[in-house]
């Protein structure tokens, strides 16, 4: 879309700016869609993909912890069968308990409880491996005072339960303790999970374990392990305590407001869980991070291409800028225009069409008046006759015939050549002062030229435009006489000029003229007819410029003028007042007087007034009145 702006149309969206648009438009849908498909479906096949792995990772994570309890579990019941079958103070037991610890180097101790009446204990035996506690640097006296204050558990245990318990904030160190029944009591191993931390270890998937308590028993962060962490008022915890699986995969958002997927499996020893974790973002990481490569990677490709087309564009737009600045002018009436093809494309060719067309139009300039034209094609002539408050303007050349025969006589074959380079240097300063104050020069008639103001172009006031002819017909006077400085009017090849002006005002009728293939912008009427004949009567009165009434009741004021013999113009009843205009009123140069006047101009002073007599059909009579 596009507004006015001086003549030219503003551009308000240019070739360019659309194209970056449209190009723009492209690659976002067509990138951005493929971007945007690629990334959901691969999102969904990672999603799908992350969820059974991690499930998988769950599953084999609580194979690998219930085969290691039931491993330690298993063994240590040998353990405690052998050695109250052979008497758990004999030295025999002592080597079975040393054997056990060389086979199972992860036990710290393993200690039972045989309970009496009333459920005191009756027996109650414990097994140390030095070598697990100087490894750890850890006081061995630690085991007998951990069972000491569990005997709960070891109560729990002889009533038939299998605990699982953290026994970290006691040895300082990932330890656990398996209670479990053992005949008539309890009994319970202390053994550090650390086989097992490869399954528990850092990773995507980061699997924990957690008793029948909700309380962390095995971490890849041993300070969650140490400082006891319970998640029983977790609503993930509880959500798997009420799911009735075994083994399942849940969706849930923690209290930060992270979302995991939680893969659980419910171990058939102690009621523990082994539960994996992977947040629902990392499972993404890698395709966002390929989305926002292709998004930079997009964007890159749509900057390199916006800079590609501005350029391409500039080499459209610019063009079409000069053709859109060069058809302003041309219907401004500059047809002087130089348009220079800078490529062999189409625009290249309408540039050099468009040159081409510009100087015919200037060829039909030179032969028809410009600015008619011009304001014919804008519309603002409109076609038929429209009645005009004008001033009209004739002059001619004094005594043509007998130059013309001069250079017939004097140049010969050339002469034809000569007289018109002549005619043209005379009408180009004639035509300047016609065009300088607003007049429209009308049609060249021989040596005479006709022109008038206040038609095609007024200043909105006759009395102004009849000022501007008569100050036109002033200025023509001074071209004259600097272009005849150094001329006589012998000389063959280039003799002096003498004008003679006639100017009336009246209402004429202005309009085109003609028929389909020519017309012609022109006033005609009785006033047009009476300048005319003004003008063929300035030779008679010896005055190179005359006015008629009408012309210098509207400008007598600002002009020195002189009245002559009333005329008795054919087809008028009465006479015609005719003034010769000597000077501007207020100018203190220049001649002030006719007699002034005609010496300035080398006119002579008339002998009579009278008419030719031998004119067929006289057109003046001269009279007295005044």
């Amino acid at each position: 879309m596009a507004q006015k702006d001086g003549g030219l149309m503003k551009i308000r969206f240019s070739i360019g700016t659309k194209l970056i648009i449209i190009i723009t438009f492209i690659v976002l849908i067509s990138l951005g869609s493929i971007i945007a498909l690629a990334s959901w479906l691969i999102r969904g096949d990672l999603q799908i993909m992350a969820e059974e792995n991690n499930f998988e990772t769950n599953r084999r994570t609580a194979m690998a912890a219930e085969a290691a309890f039931e491993y330690i579990h298993s063994n240590s019941l040998i353990l405690i069968r052998t050695i109250t079958s052979i008497g758990a103070g004999s030295l025999l037991a002592q080597d079975t308990a040393e054997y056990f610890f060389e086979r199972n180097p992860m036990a710290a101790s393993v200690f039972f409880t045989v309970l009496g009446g009333f459920g005191q204990a009756e027996q109650s035996e414990l097994f140390i491996n030095n070598n697990f506690f100087e490894t750890n640097n850890i006081d061995p006296s630690l085991a007998e005072t951990y069972r000491d204050i569990n005997t709960a558990a070891l109560q729990r245990a002889a009533a038939g339960e299998t605990l699982l318990l953290n026994a970290a904030q006691i040895f300082r160190a990932p330890v656990l303790v398996l209670f479990f029944p053992w005949q008539d009591g309890g009994a319970g191993v202390v053994f550090s999970p650390a086989a097992l931390s490869d399954s528990f270890g850092y990773g995507v998937n980061q699997s924990y374990l957690v008793n029948d308590e909700g309380i962390i028993l095995i971490h890849a962060d041993f300070d969650i392990v140490r400082n006891g962490v319970n998640m029983s008022e977790s609503d993930f915890i509880k959500r798997i305590w009420n799911n009735s699986e075994r083994s399942a995969q849940i969706l849930y958002t923690d209290e930060e407001g992270a979302r995991y997927f939680g893969a659980f499996t419910k171990l058939n020893i102690a009621g523990v869980i082994v539960i994996t974790n992977i947040e629902y973002s990392k499972i993404f990481e890698g395709i966002d991070a390929t989305t926002r490569r292709n998004i930079y990677l997009t964007l890159t490709v749509l900057s390199i291409s916006i800079i590609l087309i501005w350029f391409f564009a500039k080499s459209i737009s610019i063009p079409l800028k000069s053709l859109a600045i060069a058809a302003h002018d041309i219907e401004s009436g500059i047809f002087e225009i130089s348009l220079k093809p800078k490529s062999r494309d189409e625009i290249g060719v309408l540039t050099s069409s468009f040159h081409r067309m510009c100087k015919a139009l200037h060829v039909f300039g030179r032969f028809t008046n410009r600015d008619i034209a011009v304001r014919a094609m804008r519309g603002e002539i409109k076609p038929g006759g429209f009645p005009k408050k004008a001033t009209i303007f004739f002059s001619d050349i004094r005594e043509f015939t007998s130059i013309s025969e001069s250079f017939t006589n004097t140049f010969d074959n050339e002469a034809s050549g000569r007289i018109v380079h002549w005619l043209n240097a005379y009408f180009t300063h004639m035509i300047e002062c016609v065009e300088k104050t607003g007049g429209v020069v009308d049609k060249f008639i021989g040596d005479a030229l006709m022109a008038h103001w206040g038609t095609a172009f007024t200043t909105g006031s006759t009395r102004k435009d009849a000022y501007n002819c008569i100050r036109a017909a002033l200025m023509m006077r001074g071209a004259l006489r600097r272009m005849n400085i150094g001329r006589t009017k012998d000389n063959p090849e280039n003799p002096r000029i003498s004008i003679g002006i006639g100017i009336n005002t009246g209402t004429i009728t202005a309009g085109q003229l003609g028929s389909d293939k020519r017309m012609e912008y022109t006033v005609i009427g009785d006033p047009v007819n009476l300048a005319s004949r003004i003008e063929s009567l300035s030779k008679t009165f010896g005055a190179d410029i005359l006015i008629g009434e009408n012309t210098w009741k509207l400008v007598k004021k600002r002009f020195i003028t002189v009245e002559m013999p009333s005329v008795k113009v054919k087809g008028k009843e009465k006479p015609v007042r005719i003034f010769a205009v000597i000077n501007y009123a207020k100018n203190p140069k220049g001649p002030k007087s006719l007699v002034r006047l005609r010496r300035t101009l080398g006119i002579k002073e008339p002998d009579n007034l009278r008419l030719d007599t031998n004119s067929a059909e006289p057109k003046y009579v001269f009279t007295d009145k005044r």
